[in-house]
């Protein structure tokens, strides 16, 4: 659900193409009081921003953020794109040690 919410959100604040929680259960066809559930949990990682505008409040991706947790995870799991396009983990150097065959 989390996912799909950041689907919808835009990268830039501003109520023309914004999401409030009213938009969002609506696109999402869940009650408002789960998206809002979300929302905070989102919030609280710092992965939407908020600000009340116009006559509610509109949410937008923390675009730094989502950036910053995607490098560090592709770093984190060893990840290298071959040819293929395919995402293919790189063996751990102690697996290595332990393994010489992997």
């Amino acid at each position: 659900v989390r996912l799909r919410i950041l689907a919808l959100l835009p990268d830039e604040a501003n109520c023309e193409h914004g999401n409030n929680v009213s938009q969002l259960a609506m696109k999402l066809d869940m009650p408002q009081p789960s998206i809002s559930h979300h929302l905070k949990i989102l919030r609280s990682a710092e992965f939407v921003d908020y600000q009340k505008m116009c006559r509610d409040v509109f949410y937008w991706r923390n675009a730094q953020k989502l950036s910053e947790v995607c490098l560090t995870l592709g770093e984190s799991l060893n990840f290298d794109l071959r040819e293929s396009g395919k995402p293919i983990a790189k063996p751990d150097a102690r697996i290595e040690e332990q393994h010489p065959s992997i």
